[in-house]
């Protein structure tokens, strides 16, 4: 399993390098973080050496960003029809669907880190606590890989990547203002207390808020952990059930 999660890892991951869209998609990444950071989130206004402008807007930047990824990852081999060789190699699926996830997470994961000069600079121009902001990518980059394990499921259900595309965005869109004022309010008055909890606990602003904070619990660990890992089961079951049929 292990060397075949390798080798479609490998085979994704060059995919993205192979055309100018991953390149375009890095540079759009780091020009809206720029923008949202120093302008919108008044980086050098606020006088305080941290990275919350930062890190504020990754959860909405991902909301658009993270399906522009992963919408390809399936949709693309059921328009072409290599899904049908794919899945006839001597290679388990949960190595195929783990090895696709991982290179978009990866590819995620090299654009985030090229982010580095805001690091640099805010450590720069004054003595911002390291460990806040070491949780912060951190948090980030858990709560992009939850975002494309949805996506990469909804990929599988199309094989449109503009259809794919809308479903993980509005999907995503739900769990990310889950917890705000904005969805509470309507439940709130009808749905039992409980319901309103749970509804609640799904949103990712709150978690990721919480570890930009520097708070990290275990509890948002394991809850961006076990939302990857059921989706991305989800993710297989929709392929193999697609295959039947």
């Amino acid at each position: 399993m292990i060397r075949g999660m390798i080798a479609i890892f490998r085979r994704e991951l060059a995919g993205y390098f192979a055309t100018p869209v991953a390149f375009v998609f890095i540079v759009i990444f780091l020009l809206l973080t720029g923008i949202f950071t120093f302008y919108v989130g008044a980086f050098f206004e606020q006088g305080q050496a941290d990275l919350k402008p930062f890190f504020m807007f990754h959860p909405w930047l991902y909301l658009l960003l993270m399906p522009a990824i992963a919408m390809r990852l399936w949709a693309e081999e059921r328009k072409t029809g290599s899904i049908e060789l794919l899945l006839t190699l001597p290679i388990r699926l949960s190595a195929v669907v783990l090895g696709k996830f991982l290179a978009a997470w990866t590819f995620t994961a090299i654009a985030l880190a090229l982010t580095f000069p805001v690091w640099i600079t805010v450590s720069y121009l004054g003595r911002p606590d390291q460990g806040v902001i070491v949780a912060g990518y951190l948090g980030s980059l858990l709560m992009a890989g939850g975002y494309l394990a949805i996506c990469a499921c909804l990929s599988a259900t199309t094989h449109n990547q503009v259809i794919a595309f809308v479903l993980g965005v509005i999907v995503c869109l739900l769990f990310t203002v889950s917890g705000t004022p904005i969805v509470l309010d309507i439940i709130t008055p009808w749905a039992p207390q409980a319901l309103v909890e749970t509804i609640a606990s799904f949103s990712f602003l709150a978690r990721f808020g919480s570890i930009v904070d520097g708070v990290i619990d275990l509890r948002d660990i394991v809850y961006f952990a076990s939302l990857i890992i059921f989706w991305l089961y989800a993710n297989a079951v929709v392929v193999e059930w697609r295959k039947a049929g």
